[in-house]
């Protein structure tokens, strides 16, 4: 809360390790990946620094072997919820009396655990609970978790020091404080870093966390949890809970004190949460802060001056990596109908050489999608695409339950642009192919922006200057991370602050300091050094 006297000079990027075969950091995952693999790992909830046993518990499943019986959850009831309400409140006061720095310290820390005697662990349990391979693992389990943490260290001193003028015999200044009350984050499946930054920046700036993971995350989260308490985070800052969705935003959103929602997760749900929320405006102590990041509908749109092998594959990397798992994956692509048969021929030598399976195996590019639903969702798309009469299954297609939930890199080809797959969210490893007239550039411009209500990410292909610029502005509110010439896939902590408008969420940034003065309350402070002894102006003589 006090003015951040000096930068902190953490703001740096952390190096991905390439886990080339042989090499011996390959060898190290690999070897906790078995060891944790063969573990039954008991996971309870933590409220107040306790673990919280309920006898209740779930069994986890690994997506790619769903016979496989890792380990287990304690499932919790409403009276947790109560629990880890009032262990935030009760942390609170002397949370917020902690200095900026001493907060900051603990999550320096918690970094530096990570990047070092956890990486492993915090990997090996998003390989196995997750199904990412070890590159995807790598650039999100590892280097982007810690550069949250670094990174908001840095945006937090910064937004700190900024303070306003002062003219003579007089001191102003302002005072970033926390939210009046406790704060509640909700955290998506298919990224552990988002799962550990939605409650760890809140909890930076001085706010009290009641956190609620994805049920299919709960062992990285685990890892998220024993790194903080190492770290030093003291008793009741962050209660990590897993109790059901709904009953729980009832709870918490009716509460007097809540004070914000940190969220990622499906629109339908956040939209649902912001209702709640409007719903009990009268009853809060303070205007509670929404922030959401709720998917998209990502494009690809090629220009007839693009390069075909740069689109090809930003295609297979953008739709394909992590399943299409993520919100931001090329899910729909526009091609000139002069490059759409070079395109495909580049498209279907690089699928041909990708490997599916477990993430154990390095080699695998596609692994498997998160669950039984999502199988089921993928295929009904596939199926129903090679049934219908303007939509075909060009590449791919292939899907396989028999031991883990995996579903094969798919190109669909339509010659409908409204067709299902070119406008519903899928968020597997389907990409859809709508080929368009070279003369009708323009007009698929304003396709692109009218066709989903989502505006996360986008990708301009060209190298038509002119159609670059072109693109940039038609499509300037069609997408929140928009990118030339790249895979709209990938954005990195401090280079592309993440986050998209319209029905992909409140667009606040994550990895910037635009997203953490979300989670303080400024108090404007003046001070007259020598007061006035008269209340007469000179204007009066």
């Amino acid at each position: 809360m006090s003015k951040a006297i000096s930068q902190v000079p953490f703001a740096v990027n952390e190096p991905v390790t390439s886990y080339e075969p042989g090499s011996a950091e390959v060898k190290s995952l690999l070897a906790t990946y078995k060891k944790m693999w063969a573990e039954k790992t008991e996971i309870p909830m933590i409220i107040n620094g306790k673990e919280v046993k309920t006898g209740d518990t779930v069994q986890l499943q690994s997506p790619q072997d769903h016979s496989h019986d890792f380990g287990f959850y304690h499932k919790g009831t409403m009276q947790h919820v109560d629990d880890a309400i009032n262990s935030a409140l009760a942390a609170k006061k002397q949370w917020n009396e902690l200095g900026w720095e001493h907060r900051a310290a603990i999550f320096l820390k918690a970094a530096d655990l990570l990047a070092g005697p956890y990486r492993d662990v915090i990997n090996a349990a998003t390989m196995i609970g997750q199904s990412k391979n070890v590159h995807q693992t790598e650039i999100d389990a590892a280097c982007e978790f810690i550069d949250f943490l670094r990174f908001n260290v840095e945006f937090m001193t910064e937004m700190y020091s900024e303070q306003p003028v002062s003219d003579a015999g007089i001191w102003n200044r302002v005072e970033y404080r926390p939210l009046e009350g406790f704060c509640f984050a909700v955290t998506p499946f298919n990224f552990t870093a988002i799962s550990g930054n939605l409650p760890t920046c809140m909890a930076m700036l001085g706010n009290v966390v009641v956190w609620k993971p994805s049920d299919k995350q709960i062992y990285s989260a685990k890892v998220i949890m024993d790194v903080l308490i190492e770290a030093g985070l003291p008793a009741g800052v962050i209660n990590m809970i897993f109790t059901d969705g709904k009953e729980t935003a009832d709870k918490v959103l009716a509460h007097r004190d809540f004070a914000g929602l940190h969220f990622t997760g499906s629109t339908k749900v956040f939209q649902g949460m912001w209702k709640m929320i409007g719903d009990n405006i009268h009853n809060y102590r303070t205007y509670p802060r929404i922030v959401g990041e709720t998917g998209g509908k990502d494009f690809v749109i090629a220009h007839p001056s693009a390069n075909v092998e740069a689109v090809a594959t930003a295609l297979v990397r953008g739709a394909f990596e992590y399943q299409g798992q993520k919100c931001s994956a090329a899910s729909r692509a526009y091609i000139p109908q002069s490059l759409w048969a070079d395109v495909k021929k580049v498209m279907e030598t690089q699928i041909a050489s990708i490997k599916v399976g477990s993430p154990e195996d390095p080699s695998n590019f596609v692994n498997a999608v998160i669950d039984k639903n999502s199988f089921e969702k993928c295929k009904g798309y596939i199926d129903r695409a090679n049934a219908s009469n303007e939509a075909n299954v060009v590449i791919g297609g292939k899907v396989d339950d028999s031991k883990g939930w995996f579903v094969n890199p798919t190109v669909i080809e339509t010659t409908n642009p409204q067709y299902e797959s070119m406008v519903e969210e899928i968020f597997g490893p389907i990409l859809s192919i709508y080929v368009y007239e070279d003369a009708k550039w323009a007009e698929t411009l304003q396709l692109v922006d009218s066709s989903s209500p989502y505006s996360l990410t986008g990708s301009v292909f060209a190298q038509d200057r002119y159609a670059v610029n072109e693109a940039f502005k038609a499509l300037e509110n069609a997408s929140g991370n928009f990118y030339i010439n790249d895979k709209p896939t990938g954005a990195v902590v401090g280079q592309q602050p993440f986050g998209g408008g319209r029905a992909s969420g409140t667009n606040d940034k994550a990895g910037s300091k635009m997203n953490l003065l979300r989670w303080t309350s400024v108090r404007s402070i003046k001070e007259t050094f020598v007061s006035p002894k008269d209340y007469k102006y000179p204007y009066l003589g």
